[in-house]
């Protein structure tokens, strides 16, 4: 279940000429902050010299006060929202990672996780390089540094060419920003323009924001660079069969973001039909799990005889930093973050949508709310299939045994988690409700346990390694 223990990876951001780039660019991270709240950094520059701020926590910690704006002057910034999936979650980790190279200083924001980090990191190491964090993101500065090619974009490419795995990329300089995407495509990564100003984020919604105009999305083994000379492309690699996440469709991305051609708010309406056309149910209402099952809870009540209501209320000030220090707290969990509403639940037949289950606590808990609210019955649809595999490439998967899917049946979780019925949407109809042809494709590992690319150091058993 999304609510439960999926984490959203990071949201990368740049602006290039524009008077006030920090400040665009911190708006832009609000609107991303759905995708990291660990930590947050911008760093400016205004061709001569750089400036920065960082700090753990959301955006509203970092940057407090009108004057930690300010103070970022500069034509040009790069921004990051950080949920570390490779590396400790520490100070030293914030990004945008900041490095003097031989021919002025660079800033860099990674999306994404790379699968050959420990041997590269070894390699360096032996050959005399000193890291300041844990993160496989920093390794791709000391590869520029010891790179012998003469311009910085070249040096950058050199580096593309030796890591190995999922990214999407914002590197500033003085003189230009740049934006990379690994040549399999599985984060997003998107460019926009108004005027003589451009910008790229990780989600549209970012762009729509700030009014720019979405242009289109950087493909897979590109290179956009930004320069005094506008917008140019390189296709530093040969793009491979595209892997694109399928999870930025199911759940992390906002609604409202466009992708692949077309809005999230519409793959997701898609999936619940396609959910209810397959497991359909008799009931009296649908209801989500806030809000991320909203769009596909419409979506299956489309397509159903059952009316959507909000039968749940979400607490939106119960967020990743609420301590919960004594067991009573901790029970509370559920209850702080979910109200139930007794009038549209008591004597219904409920089907409750969600996107995803990952360990079923939460669900079994959020059941038991909505039982002891005076539901008849209560179904849960899930708007993807069984996760079984965790994941190398960006998502915070557990191990695969602590996946609730890997080790029990349908039935087994449907008794665990205590419902009357329990269908998740099959691979082959997930599938079917997201854009297909010209190259699009999928990495569906998590629910089949089909690799596109191995981690070196990968074991038999997929537990995930986390490289720190």
């Amino acid at each position: 279940m999304a609510s439960e223990t999926i984490k959203e990876f990071c949201g990368v951001m740049g602006i290039w000429n524009a008077e006030n780039a920090a400040e665009l660019v911190y708006h832009g991270l609000y609107a991303l902050q759905h995708r990291g709240q660990e930590s947050a950094g911008i760093v400016s520059t205004d061709g001569e010299k750089f400036r920065r701020r960082l700090g753990m926590g959301t955006l509203s910690h970092v940057f407090h006060s009108p004057e930690s704006l300010q103070e970022l002057k500069g034509h040009a910034a790069i921004g990051h929202n950080r949920y570390s999936t490779t590396g400790s979650s520490s100070q030293f980790n914030i990004q945008p990672l900041s490095a003097m190279l031989r021919d002025g200083p660079v800033a860099i924001g990674h999306n994404g996780n790379l699968i050959n980090t420990r041997s590269l990191r070894k390699r360096l190491q032996d050959e005399g390089a000193i890291f300041q964090s844990t993160t496989d993101s920093e390794i791709l500065v000391h590869l520029m540094a010891r790179s012998r090619a003469d311009k910085l974009v070249d040096r950058f490419i050199e580096a593309l060419g030796k890591v190995q795995g999922a990214y999407s990329l914002v590197m500033l300089s003085n003189d230009a920003m740049y934006a990379a995407r690994d040549p399999y495509g599985w984060r997003p990564l998107c460019i926009g323009c108004k005027d003589d100003s451009y910008a790229v984020a990780s989600e549209s919604c970012a762009l729509d924001l700030l009014g720019y105009e979405l242009i289109r999305d950087v493909k897979p083994g590109e290179l956009i660079v930004i320069d005094k000379e506008g917008l140019h492309s390189i296709h530093y690699a040969e793009s491979q069969k595209t892997n694109f996440c399928i999870f930025e469709l199911i759940y992390f991305s906002r609604p409202d973001s466009r992708m692949n051609g077309d809005s999230v708010d519409r793959f997701r309406r898609k999936m619940g039909k396609n959910l209810a056309v397959e497991h359909p149910v008799e009931a009296d209402i649908v209801i989500s799990v806030p809000d991320s099952s909203n769009t596909a809870a419409l979506g299956f009540s489309q397509r159903s005889d059952a009316r959507f209501e909000m039968g749940l209320i979400r607490n939106h000030y119960i967020g990743r930093t609420f301590i919960q220090p004594t067991t009573a707290m901790r029970e509370m969990g559920v209850k702080l973050k979910f109200n139930p509403v007794a009038g549209i639940l008591k004597d219904r037949r409920v089907v409750v949508v969600e996107d995803s289950i990952v360990r079923g606590t939460t669900l079994r808990k959020l059941t038991d709310l909505i039982r002891n609210a005076g539901a008849k019955e209560v179904h849960v649809r899930v708007s993807s299939p069984p996760i079984r595999f965790p994941c190398y490439y960006g998502m915070d998967f557990p191990s695969r045994d602590e996946l609730i899917a890997h080790e029990h049946s349908v039935e087994e979780i449907r008794k665990m988690i205590g419902v009357d019925s329990l269908g998740y949407l099959s691979v082959e109809k997930l599938l079917e409700s997201v854009p297909q042809g010209d190259g699009k494709g999928y990495c569906t590992a998590c629910f089949t346990g089909e690799y596109p690319v191995l981690p070196e150091d990968a074991e038999e058993t997929g537990t995930k390694e986390r490289y720190s």
